[in-house]
């Protein structure tokens, strides 16, 4: 893990996005993640950890806040940060032909929902999408549907990479064994990593309940598992 700490920027009206910019890997432009955060609004900063450790594995890592709470239930803001993360991240050191569009938890339905849809504009389908721990099969603010429902019809057009906690009692590991299953039949390029340890815990983070929210984490088991999620990023983006 490195802890650089990252830029802050504005990808619309009042809307924050940390840059995690690469400080591992070879020279050059870099591969690029989009990484959405869960249901609660505005926690970019959870995720801060396990950007900071995928940035040092070569990723520019880009990371807005956004609401689910909004009346289209956070479709704006996800969408214009993948407008912002397509046209911005050469000017950050990105590589836009290696684009990872990864989420967490409710962000991870959302991620897996945009990339793989059948009417998802080609200039904003990423190269490799990323489920974190999420649940498929409810329709999608950015779409409208379930990824589940089109996955289990037509194969996805771009890999997809899924991570779960066997522990996870809050998203529980079913929704992403099923999934999986789904791409499977279909005969899409999956890869399907189950990790030791809780909702929290793939994303190297804690569940404090007094601040009522996820804390980065100390405990190295959940560092460990943590850092192989991380490693799934790199691998999206078609790093060793």
């Amino acid at each position: 893990m490195t802890g650089a700490q990252p830029e802050v920027v504005q990808y619309a009206d009042g809307r924050l996005m940390d840059v995690h910019r690469p400080t591992g890997g070879a020279a050059g432009p870099a591969p690029v993640v989009l990484l959405w955060h869960g249901r609660g609004g505005d926690e970019r900063d959870v995720l801060r950890t396990l950007a900071q450790e995928a940035a040092g594995l070569g990723l520019l890592v880009l990371v807005p806040d956004w609401r689910s709470d909004r009346p289209d239930g956070g479709r704006a803001e996800l969408l214009a940060s993948l407008a912002f993360a397509h046209r911005n991240a050469p000017g950050y050191g990105g590589d836009p032909e290696r684009f990872v569009l990864a989420g967490w938890s409710l962000g991870g339905r959302e991620a897996i929902a945009v990339a793989t849809h059948p009417d998802t504009p080609a200039e904003s389908r990423p190269t490799a999408a990323v489920g974190i721990a999420s649940a498929y099969a409810r329709p999608a603010a950015t779409t409208g549907d379930s990824p589940l429902d089109h996955l289990a019809t037509d194969p996805s057009p771009v890999p997809v990479l899924l991570v779960c906690g066997t522990k996870d009692e809050v998203v529980e590991p079913e929704h992403t064994l099923q999934l999986s299953a789904a791409l499977t039949k279909q005969m899409s390029a999956v890869e399907l990593l189950e990790l030791p340890t809780d909702h929290a815990g793939v994303v190297m983070t804690t569940y404090d309940p007094e601040a009522a929210r996820c804390l980065p984490a100390t405990d190295p088991d959940t560092l460990r598992a943590g850092r192989r999620t991380a490693a799934v990023l790199a691998r999206a983006a078609g790093l060793p």
